[in-house]
C-alpha cells in the first residue's frame, strides 16, 4: 500500500471510528456530519469523498461491525472440533450473542439492523470493509455438510431474525430470560428450524 492509499485509509477509518463513538454515545439523530468531521479532524469535503451522508456511513459501519463479529466467531470456530453445519451455526450464534452482551455500545448501534438483510450486505460488501469472505464461508459450510438443507438462505434468514430479536430483548431487558438462560432455548429453536429444512 502506497503512502497516498495509506493516508486515504487512515482518514476513512478515522471517520468510521469517530462515527461509531458519536452514534453510540449520543445517537445518530443527534449527530451531524459537522460533529463527525470536527471530532475526526478532517474537512467536510473529505467526508463526502468516502460517504454520501451520515446514513451511508452508519450502514457501512454496521456492515463492518457485523462482519467483525462474524469473523471473530469464525476464527474461534476454527479452533473447535465441530463437524456439522448445525453445530457450527449454534457455536457462532452463541459467540456473537455473548460478544454483544459484553459490548453494549456495539449492540446499541446494530440491534435494529442485525437482520438477514444486513448480514447479507456484510457478506457482500467491498473488501475495504471486510476481513472475512462471509458469503463464501456460509456457502462452503452448507456445501460440505453431509446433511443438505432446503433453501438454506431462507433458513438462515429465519435463524438470524429470531436470534437477533430474542437476543436483544434478553441482553437489554433480561426478557423473557437473561441471556445465559435463553441460550439453551435458542439453541433448541435453531436446531428445530434446521431440522425442519433438512432434505
Amino acid at each position: 500500500m502506497g503512502k497516498w492509499d495509506a493516508n486515504k485509509k487512515l482518514k476513512r477509518d478515522s471517520l468510521l471510528n469517530t462515527s461509531f463513538e458519536l452514534f453510540t454515545s449520543q445517537g445518530i439523530n443527534q449527530t451531524s456530519i459537522s460533529d463527525i468531521v470536527k471530532k475526526a479532524g478532517v474537512a467536510k469535503g473529505t467526508f463526502y469523498l468516502y460517504f454520501k451522508d451520515k446514513y451511508d456511513i452508519r450502514n457501512r459501519l454496521i456492515a463492518k461491525k457485523s462482519n467483525q463479529l462474524f469473523s471473530a466467531a469464525y476464527d474461534d470456530l476454527l479452533k473447535e472440533d465441530l463437524h456439522t453445519a448445525e453445530d457450527k451455526i449454534i457455536f457462532m450464534m452463541k459467540h456473537i450473542l455473548i460478544e454483544l452482551a459484553e459490548n453494549h455500545m456495539l449492540l446499541t448501534l446494530i440491534y435494529k439492523d442485525l437482520s438477514w438483510a444486513l448480514f447479507k450486505e456484510a457478506m457482500t460488501t467491498d473488501g475495504e470493509d471486510t476481513e472475512t469472505d462471509i458469503l463464501h464461508i456460509m456457502t462452503e459450510m452448507f456445501e460440505e455438510s453431509e446433511v443438505k438443507y432446503h433453501n438454506p438462505e431462507l433458513m438462515m434468514f429465519m435463524i438470524v431474525e429470531m436470534v437477533s430479536s430474542a437476543g436483544y430483548s434478553s441482553i437489554i431487558h433480561k426478557q423473557p430470560l437473561p441471556l445465559d438462560e435463553l441460550l439453551p432455548e435458542l439453541e433448541q429453536s435453531v436446531r428445530g428450524i434446521m431440522h425442519a429444512h433438512e432434505l
